[in-house]
């Protein structure tokens, strides 16, 4: 398992690959974009030259792209659905010309149409991204805290989602916080087995691609979206030590989206956990 942080794409993209040196990364994640809206930098090709230049440069081979927050594939607005769908497009596009391993995305709310009514919606838009599409960059779908009616807060939620879409490539992103938000415990080693247990059920650990690690400030089950730096809240070092130490998940990595004041101590606290 390597380790990285979301870094800054401030000034362009290709300044991202020494900022994730600079904090101790071992792969990294970027918006390649604003996650707040607006027209995406436009990826000349001296400037991807440049961005893979740097990535060669400092020995980081995986990288990865989180989609914008206002991704909502199930409103009921339909031209809400169809400019997340286009966004995703554009980002898995903008991924396979930067080489970029994974993009992962939310999937929106379901305040406006019920939950069974959100997964169809998910299905049906997520096969427009993918339909006659041929991406480098892999698609994957975060877990979610629970917050609100946020659609993907447990795993047969997400299981239904990825039957529904068994003929394509796509893949799952745990984030630590949202999953301890959303009522999996995962601080001792009994309970991280029953959580495995429930992963291996409905997604199949073997769809489980990439970790966001962030400890939570809120306890278990409180369904909110709160991170926190790695110990320092309700998780703890033991609910990471599970993870890492596990055989399953050698070979998959761990970005922090903690708070940016200390980011390069979770890193190193990581990579203790880990050893060399």
């Amino acid at each position: 398992m390597k380790f990285g942080a979301h870094v800054s794409i401030a000034g362009g993209i290709d300044k991202a690959p020494q900022r994730a040196n600079d904090l101790g990364c071992e792969c990294f994640q970027i918006f390649s974009r604003s996650p707040r809206g607006g027209k995406p930098p436009e990826l000349r090709d001296e400037l991807v030259k440049s961005f893979l230049d740097e990535c060669s440069k400092y020995n980081i081979a995986e990288y990865y792209i989180h989609t914008p927050y206002y991704i909502n594939l199930c409103s009921k607005k339909e031209d809400l659905r169809d400019s997340s769908i286009v966004i995703i497009k554009e980002e898995l596009k903008r991924g396979s010309t930067l080489g970029v391993k994974y993009a992962m995305t939310h999937l929106g709310s379901s305040k406006d149409t019920g939950r069974k009514q959100a997964v169809k919606l998910i299905i049906e838009s997520l096969k427009k991204v993918m339909n006659n599409s041929d991406f480098s960059t892999q698609l994957l779908l975060e877990n979610t805290a629970g917050q609100g009616a946020t659609v993907g807060d447990c795993f047969e939620e997400l299981a239904d989602i990825l039957e529904g879409l068994r003929e394509f490539d796509i893949g799952i992103c745990i984030d630590t916080a949202h999953l301890f938000a959303s009522g999996y415990d995962i601080r001792s080693k009994e309970r991280f087995k029953e959580t495995l247990k429930i992963i291996s059920n409905t997604v199949g650990l073997e769809n489980i691609k990439l970790f966001h690690g962030n400890d939570s400030k809120v306890g278990l089950g409180e369904r909110k979206d709160r991170h926190e730096h790695i110990g320092k809240g309700k998780i703890g070092i033991d609910g990471f030590k599970n993870i890492i130490k596990d055989s399953t998940f050698d070979h998959i990595n761990m970005i922090i989206e903690t708070p940016p004041d200390k980011v390069g101590e979770d890193i190193k606290v990581l990579k203790k956990i880990r050893g060399k």
